[in-house]
């Protein structure tokens, strides 16, 4: 008789499956359905957003050197090309730059910001007579300020721009449109108001293409504009805020007049 000692026998306790689950996450969507299921968020996002919140709260300023990627990866405890990829979302934002090998924390260009504002105006179904009203609201006071705060140099910028429309008039209408977007650019910056600037920059480019149809479809268009950017230089130049606003307030009453006798609705939607 044996005594090597019995094997002890495990015996296999069958799991069941809770009552309520969690949904799976899977990479595969199910029939009908529109959108994939969503991952965990990337750990690239996860740098983007702390190097972000860094520079919304000015802990990290306008020119300020961020460490290089590696010393970045090793703070993070992430691979290098997960900070790489952060590093590219916030360079697409307008929050850093390259300036040579080193980067830089950057703030967004007035562009980047105009056109998101522009999109979502589109996108919203915004309509010429809404941005017109809007312009009748701001357009006429930004005027004014600028008349009594303008500098030279900018005001010599303003000039350039006039006499930019001005070569535009035996030319096509977009040379037409992007000069007048850039004069009542030119009058925000002259405001010297970064919120105006923004604003008024989102409603022009917002009107950019209505107004060249306008000025295709009618034939004194370009001469009425003209006529009244030389008022409004005028006025700044004399730093008469009252004959400013009168004169842009004037200009901006006589887009909707000059949409009227083209023929297009103030309801038209506005476009890219």
């Amino acid at each position: 008789m044996s005594n090597r000692p019995k094997a002890v026998s495990r015996t296999k306790v069958k799991r069941t499956a809770p009552s309520v689950q969690l949904r799976a996450t899977s990479s595969i969507a199910a029939p009908g359905d529109l959108f994939e299921p969503m991952e965990r968020e990337p750990a690239y996002t996860r740098v983007c957003i702390a190097i972000e919140s860094k520079i919304l709260a000015r802990e990290l300023r306008d020119g300020d050197v961020l460490p290089p990627e590696i010393d970045l990866a090793r703070q993070f405890q992430v691979h290098r090309s997960t900070v790489r990829e952060a590093l590219r979302q916030l360079e697409s934002a307008g929050l850093v730059r390259r300036g040579g090998k080193r980067l830089l924390v950057s703030r967004p260009h007035t562009s980047k910001v105009v056109t998101g504002m522009k999109q979502a105006l589109v996108l919203h179904d915004v309509r010429f007579v809404d941005v017109w009203e809007a312009m009748m609201v701001i357009e006429p006071e930004v005027a004014a300020l600028a008349a009594v705060r303008r500098d030279e140099v900018t005001f010599a910028a303003l000039e350039l721009a006039h006499a930019r429309f001005i070569a535009s008039l035996s030319g096509d209408s977009a040379s037409s449109v992007a000069a007048v977007e850039e004069f009542f650019e030119l009058i925000g910056m002259c405001a010297r108001n970064h919120v105006l600037v923004l604003a008024k920059h989102s409603l022009t480019m917002a009107l950019g293409p209505s107004l060249g149809k306008m000025i295709d479809r009618v034939p004194q268009a370009r001469g009425r504009i003209a006529d009244a950017q030389r008022r409004i230089i005028a006025a700044l130049r004399a730093k008469d805020a009252t004959e400013a606003r009168k004169w842009m307030a004037r200009h901006v009453r006589d887009f909707k007049r000059g949409y009227e006798v083209g023929g297009i609705s103030p309801d038209t939607p506005i476009s890219v």
